[in-house]
């Protein structure tokens, strides 16, 4: 009888000390180290609801461990888990006022949920102790193009690329807010032509243009006035800017003119733009410029900011009975500061229906050649003004195996109100 209860018993013992042993192999991992299983589950098992309760685990053994706790909130954030996010987050930067991971999470999770205002509060309070922190900078950036904030968006990018001027996605998000950027914006530009061997007199081109930030995007109205072949003429051109989402906006032009042997007698234009991934920016579109008959070209171009530089390629293609006219351009920007801050250089063949300088040359039937080179700069005073100057060279083919070079000048000013 003795040895059948003996046995039941050491079953039992057996059990009892394997539980106890299994409990005390989980007593023995740190915080530590139950943070990299948490940060295992989650990352390379995919298994939130496991990386949920290692990160309890470990918040057990250290209450007060920041990093940890905001892991949580952003479990939680991940899995649609909102409310409980928040009171993990809050807990950190109640612990640990204008703690910059603290912030960046709590600022996501309230941007991503449609929570800009609140958003924009939080992340002030953590640049308020870390005013050089380049991620809540690009974040605070962000949300006040959400908020249609346009111009202290920019502020806020000038000031951070004072801090890195290499910041590429700085300059990519600060050309997406050029579009929409300040309320209202007047500018004036001039230029003069000079020709080697063409014409006698020199070319005097001059516009006046109006622009207006809407919640659609950005409107302008441009004047355009010209003298040349001893003529004047005037065009007067709308350009507008939808913005369409983060990724996309379009732009969309018309014009008329009053005398078409100075400008084309009506033009129109549009273009879809993408900011992409990795700092890339591409558009494709058309333009048409009427004469004594239409012309169709159409354009494509791609761009890429590496460090300082901003880099673009595009084309030209104009289709015709016999024949494919194609133009080139290859422009580099060296930005020295903000948006509106870069020196410039560009190199080119063809002819460009964007430029007003040469683009009633479509009309000639006789297909020119021309290379061409650029430099230009732009600089700002207290941001809100904007003076530029650009110089051009250019090799043109104005007749059947003759060429002549023709030199241009360009200054202008825009102020932002």
């Amino acid at each position: 009888m003795k040895s059948k209860i003996t046995f039941p018993l050491l079953v039992f013992f057996f059990a009892l000390f394997s539980l106890n042993s299994l409990h005390a192999q989980e007593e023995e991992f740190t915080t530590d180290e139950l943070f990299i299983k948490a940060r295992a589950a989650a990352f390379d098992e995919d298994d939130y609801p496991k990386a949920i309760k290692l990160t309890k685990q470990a918040l057990d053994k250290s209450p007060s461990y920041a990093d940890v706790r905001i892991f949580l909130g952003r479990l939680y954030t991940w899995t649609d888990k909102v409310d409980s996010a928040r009171v993990e987050f809050e807990r950190v930067l109640e612990e640990n006022p204008g703690y910059e991971d603290g912030v960046l999470a709590y600022t996501n999770l309230e941007y991503w949920n449609d929570n800009s205002e609140k958003a924009l509060e939080i992340v002030n309070t953590g640049i308020e102790k870390n005013p050089r922190s380049e991620d809540l900078l690009l974040l605070k950036a962000r949300i006040q193009k959400d908020l249609e904030q346009y111009a202290e968006a920019s502020n806020t990018l000038n000031q951070l690329l004072k801090i890195n001027p290499k910041l590429t996605e700085a300059r990519s998000l600060g050309e997406s807010i050029r579009n929409v950027s300040s309320r209202n914006q007047i500018g004036v530009d001039y230029e003069f032509v000079h020709f080697e061997n063409r014409f006698d007199e020199p070319w005097h081109l001059a516009t006046v243009d109006y622009s207006r930030s809407t919640k659609i995007g950005s409107i302008i109205g441009r004047l355009n006035y010209a003298n040349r072949f001893a003529s004047n003429g005037t065009q007067f051109v709308i350009d507008a800017y939808p913005s369409i989402s983060d990724t996309f906006y379009a732009y969309v032009s018309g014009g008329i003119a009053s005398s078409g042997s100075i400008f084309p007698d009506y033009r129109v234009g549009a273009s879809l733009y993408a900011n992409l991934p990795a700092a890339f920016e591409a558009d494709a579109g058309f333009r048409m410029l009427s004469f004594d008959e239409e012309t169709w070209i159409y354009t494509a171009s791609i761009g890429k900011y590496i460090s300082n530089f901003w880099l673009n390629a595009r084309t030209y293609i104009t289709p015709a009975d016999k024949n494919v006219s194609q133009s080139y351009a290859l422009t580099v920007r060296y930005y020295i500061a903000g948006a509106d801050d870069f020196l410039s250089f560009g190199v080119g063949t063809g002819i460009s229906p964007d430029d007003n300088t040469n683009n009633i040359l479509y009309q000639d039937p006789y297909k020119l050649k021309s290379s061409d080179i650029s430099v230009g700069y732009r600089f700002s005073v207290k941001s809100t003004n904007v003076f530029f100057i650009n110089a051009e060279l250019e090799d043109q083919e104005y007749a059947p195996e003759t060429r002549g070079n023709q030199f241009s000048v360009q200054i202008g000013y825009f102020k932002k109100f």
